[in-house]
């Protein structure tokens, strides 16, 4: 049986702990979109010293880059569908390590580093289904802010306020357990089964 949990930012380590992979979760409060330039100088700042525009602790980050207009002065989601997540690989770790981040959404999974991190300081993947930007785009209740705007739209933080932002299902938790790497072991096998009946060494 699926097993649905509703979070509320900030959420807390004890929250992401009891969740397991497959299980669904939703979404609300702040959300804020991340992608590898984003990353980048968030841990520039970091190494430096100098604060974040915000303070991610708890929070959800998003791998998306945005379609957005603006409207009276007000910025508007059009559509927000999820970038392939392994691109932020080389740095999530290290995010999740010093910023605390609790929830990290994207499509196509992680790898091990950031397997291990969200092991290590409580924070688990939501995997949300590409091609599904306009559903995402209506959980956006509102644009709270958009920071590192020189970066470009799809590349700038985001700040966002969403309401049952989902559903994400749950590919990595915090127990070092990882959908995408159980599949891929999975296959690996399989494919030696099969060379191994046709003779293939």
């Amino acid at each position: 049986m699926l097993t649905v949990y509703h979070l509320k930012t900030p959420i807390s380590e004890e929250e992401i702990r009891k969740l397991k992979v497959n299980d669904v979760i939703y979404v609300t409060g702040t959300m804020v979109t991340a992608r590898d330039q984003a990353h980048r100088r968030a841990l520039e700042y970091f190494k430096q010293g100098k604060p974040l525009p915000i303070n991610l602790e708890g929070l959800v980050v998003y791998h998306c880059g945005p379609v957005v207009k603006k409207k009276n002065d007000k910025w508007i989601f059009v559509s927000a569908g999820p970038t392939t997540s392994t691109r932020m690989e080389i740095f999530e770790d290290e995010f999740i390590k010093n910023f605390k981040v609790r929830v990290i959404v994207g499509k196509g999974g992680m790898g091990p580093r950031t397997t291990e991190a969200m092991r290590k300081y409580g924070a688990v993947y939501g995997a949300f289904t590409g091609g599904a930007g306009a559903l995402a785009a209506k959980a956006v209740k509102s644009v709270k802010a958009v920071e590192w705007f020189d970066l470009g739209i799809p590349e700038a933080m985001w700040i966002l306020e969403v309401e049952d932002f989902g559903p994400l299902v749950v590919a990595i938790d915090s127990h070092g357990n990882n959908i995408f790497e159980d599949i891929k072991r999975q296959m690996e096998q399989n494919k030696a089964k099969v060379y191994q009946k046709l003779g293939i060494e």
